[in-house]
């Protein structure tokens, strides 16, 4: 990405949280708002510390993530401030002088210990919006709820600028997302998949959005599989990945499954829930009702099912009788941008309260209709999970399962393929699509 073009489309993103900003601040009868970085946390017993992880509403104003300690202040009227911590140290890396297309709009103003920062902070009536670690003696977040609903819920509306951000993380991730088919396609553990991964996102596991899910085998039935095999198993049926990439704050989150050569039934199923995702994402558009979506989406897959031979019931029993979320058991997506599940997914509107999830459908992370300038994941899935299959064996339901095609697809683990879409006035843009078209 040029930095001539983020330089550009700096202002306007600037200026459109400061506006929100300023009428959150008005809403709560307050001031300023002060935005803590958060600092270091440290193992229990130990003086080893956790990577740090930049707090969301810090890291949204500026491209900085690796400062702890320093701190935002937001005052409607006046030039934001950057008091920054740089501090004397030959134990850690200090973080590097601010710096970029973005110095010019803040007042900055440079610290060389923790305590420092109370001088250049307001008193009265402020937001501050941290962790409660990220206090100075007395000075310490308050984090109210008026000021974070009305900010979080707006931070679905994508500015142009954070836009420009996913689609490099998303090209990253899909140029790391290559090297891993390759791998995999090579005969490697889950380990080397991984590491191949990591060489060609040019990122740490520290710096990835999430921990990557490397899956061979029925390993893709565990949803959160992050066990990394080092050995390679004996023979290789199937790989399911699930990694994204970042970009100064910003994630994509990416998933695929692929087929070894052997396993062609295995392969067709792969087929069909990618068609169908494809289908998923066209529907984001304007006015869609996300949880409408996520239960048409189990109507299709129910479809799949019954007609590659899994079940014999009909898509629209499946569904009713709980059948389909045996197979699909997590929800279609959620929103994301400064974090992998971006905030505010289920907000009724700013003021807050909560849209509820659809009967039934416990785990879905988005509740709201779609608008343009929102970025969610589309990913559906269908997999063969031990413990959810016992359950389902119980029910009456499971006489209309073919259980010996069932059982012979365990070994696959499952199937989920994963984009992640901006809503725009017409047709949606898949960052992830585009971004593997890139690199082709």
């Amino acid at each position: 990405m040029p930095t001539a073009l983020l330089g550009q489309l700096y202002p306007d993103h600037l200026a459109t949280l400061a506006q929100r900003a300023a009428k959150a601040l008005e809403r709560g009868g307050y001031d300023h708002l002060v935005v803590a970085a958060g600092n270091a946390h440290y193992r229990f017993l130990d003086d080893n510390a956790y990577p740090f992880h930049v707090n969301p509403q810090f890291k949204a104003w500026l491209p900085v993530t690796r400062a702890p300690g320093s701190w935002l202040v937001i005052t409607p009227g006046s030039r934001p401030k950057l008091v920054y911590l740089q501090p004397h140290d030959y134990w850690h890396v200090v973080p590097e002088a601010p710096a970029g297309y973005w110095v010019e709009y803040f007042d900055i103003v440079v610290i060389r210990e923790e305590k420092d920062a109370l001088a250049h902070l307001p008193q009265g009536r402020a937001a501050i919006v941290g962790e409660a670690s990220a206090a100075i003696g007395d000075y310490a977040p308050n984090n109210p709820p008026v000021v974070l609903d009305y900010l979080h819920y707006h931070r679905a509306w994508k500015t142009p600028y954070e836009l420009a951000m996913m689609r490099v993380a998303s090209k990253l991730g899909a140029r790391a997302h290559r090297a891993a088919e390759a791998a995999f396609r090579g005969g490697q553990s889950e380990y080397g998949i991984h590491m191949a991964y990591l060489d060609a996102a040019r990122e740490t596991d520290n710096e990835l959005p999430y921990g990557n899910i490397v899956a061979l085998n029925e390993h893709g039935a565990v949803l959160h599989y992050t066990n990394l095999d080092r050995n390679p198993p004996v023979e290789s049926h199937s790989f399911l990945i699930d990694a994204g990439a970042s970009f100064h704050g910003y994630a994509s989150d990416i998933t695929r499954t692929y087929a070894a050569p052997h396993a062609g039934e295995f392969g067709e199923l792969v087929d069909a829930v990618d068609a169908a995702q494809r289908g998923f994402c066209d529907k984001v558009r304007k006015g869609q009702n996300y949880p409408e979506l996520h239960v048409h989406a189990h109507h299709v897959l129910a479809g799949i099912l019954r007609e590659q031979g899994f079940i014999r019931m009909s898509a629209e029993s499946a569904v009713e009788s709980g059948v389909s979320s045996t197979f699909f058991p997590h929800g279609l997506g959620h929103y994301i941008g400064l974090q992998v599940h971006d905030v505010g997914g289920f907000q009724r509107d700013e003021t807050g309260g909560a849209i509820p999830k659809p009967a039934g459908h416990p785990y879905l992370r988005l509740t709201r209709t779609i608008d343009a300038g929102h970025v969610m994941t589309i990913e559906p899935g269908i997999y063969f999970i031990d413990m959810l299959l016992a359950q389902l064996k119980g029910k009456p339901a499971a006489s209309d399962v073919n259980w010996d095609k069932v059982d012979a697809f365990r070994r696959y683990g499952g199937v989920r393929i994963e984009d992640d879409v901006v809503c725009t006035d017409g047709a949606p843009e898949n960052l992830t699509r585009d971004a593997f078209a890139a690199i082709a």
